[in-house]
């Protein structure tokens, strides 16, 4: 199953509803598995982005209806990365 990887940053919204995060996740996590994925991770981080968040979606546009039903919590700026595990990146490197 594709895996990706989101990179958030809290808005003014988001760091105001921090006390209710861990239900924001929960939620997320739901919206997730209805949709036929899985949570692998998420991470509060240092740095640029204020949270990592790893899933998988059966597919890509099933990614991207993940992420618009997330999105209404209006709690994060993401940026997406499709990623490629280390034997996919190794299947196609054959077919060079």
């Amino acid at each position: 199953m594709p895996h990706y990887i989101s990179l958030m940053r809290w808005t003014s919204k988001g760091m105001a509803g921090l006390p209710g995060w861990r239900e924001r996740v929960d939620e997320g996590e739901r919206i997730i598995e209805d949709a036929g994925g899985k949570l692998r991770g998420i991470y509060v981080t240092l740095g640029r982005y204020d949270v990592v968040e790893i899933f998988e979606a059966p597919n890509d546009e099933v990614a991207v209806e993940i992420l618009m039903k997330l999105q209404r919590f209006a709690a994060e700026h993401t940026e997406t990365l499709r990623a490629f595990t280390r034997e996919e990146a190794e299947q196609i490197i054959r077919r060079l």
